[in-house]
């Protein structure tokens, strides 16, 4: 018996620890030319009471998920609307987005037209407070903060948060924090990049009289600490900048409130 339990020791102690530093080693073997081009930047969105993945019988159901929660498009990661997540804000940019009414279309945008456009002055504003076109179509304003999330690991992902509707006013105040911080540097005091520090957007509900809604609250945090954090958001940061990021705007009337109030 002595003997049987020396050899199930010797057994124990031949077992090879895996060391996960062999993926540093083979980085980013197998992933061939892959651009931009061939990514899907995922939406960071809020769940509402129409989202099919707070729905038990929908294929896109999630388990665990709630109206008011934060939602990743791609990952299909959920985060509690109360507790938030952390973003760094990489870049911004200023779209007007022609839609059709859902269900009249192939849930693309008709048309996209830069912030600089004329657009609105063609529309009228129905009893829906939807910007209406000639044709029937309606224009939303919408501002794309390009971000990455930062995980409770340390790790980040980029995402887009599109804000519009009720939510437009959330993106100018958010635009104001960042403009509005001040450093002290050698030259005196200065705008520092706007991924130089981190936020946490987290969900409070809201109302009109058209309904409820879940919307966006964001507060700063403080300056990043991590070197390689920093370099990934201002990586980020320049990748929009030259127009490297690609964004595949889809119809959100049923996975977000964030369109029009419900």
């Amino acid at each position: 018996m002595a003997n049987a339990v020396k050899k199930n020791d010797q057994k124990e102690t031949n077992i090879v620890q895996f060391d996960p530093s062999i993926f540093e080693k083979d980085a980013n073997q197998g992933l061939g030319n892959l651009g931009m081009d061939d990514l899907a930047i995922p939406f960071l969105r809020i769940l509402s009471d129409t989202s099919p993945q707070i729905k038990k019988r929908d294929p896109l159901y999630i388990e665990g998920a709630e109206s008011g929660m934060i939602y990743n498009t791609l990952t299909k990661e959920i985060y509690d609307g109360e507790e938030g997540v952390s973003v760094i804000p990489c870049a911004y940019q200023r779209q007007y987005i022609e839609w059709t009414d859902r269900g009249e279309g192939s849930g693309a945008p008709v048309n996209i037209y830069p912030a600089e456009s004329d657009i609105l002055s063609k529309t009228t504003r129905d009893d829906q407070r939807k910007d209406r076109l000639a044709n029937g179509n309606y224009i939303e304003d919408t501002a794309n903060h390009y971000c990455l999330v930062i995980g409770k690991d340390g790790t980040s992902s980029q995402v887009l948060i599109a804000m519009k509707s009720t939510q437009r006013k959330k993106s100018k105040r958010w635009n104001s924090l960042m403009l509005g911080l001040k450093l002290k540097g050698a030259n005196g005091l200065f705008t520092p990049p706007s991924y130089s520090h981190i936020y946490t957007l987290k969900t409070l509900a809201e109302s009109n009289n058209l309904g409820e809604w879940f919307g966006w609250d964001i507060t700063r945090v403080g300056p990043i600490e991590d070197v390689d954090i920093y370099q990934a958001a201002k990586a980020f940061a320049d990748s929009v900048a030259k127009g490297e990021v690609k964004v595949k705007h889809e119809d959100e009337d049923v996975d977000t409130g964030e369109k029009a109030p419900y």
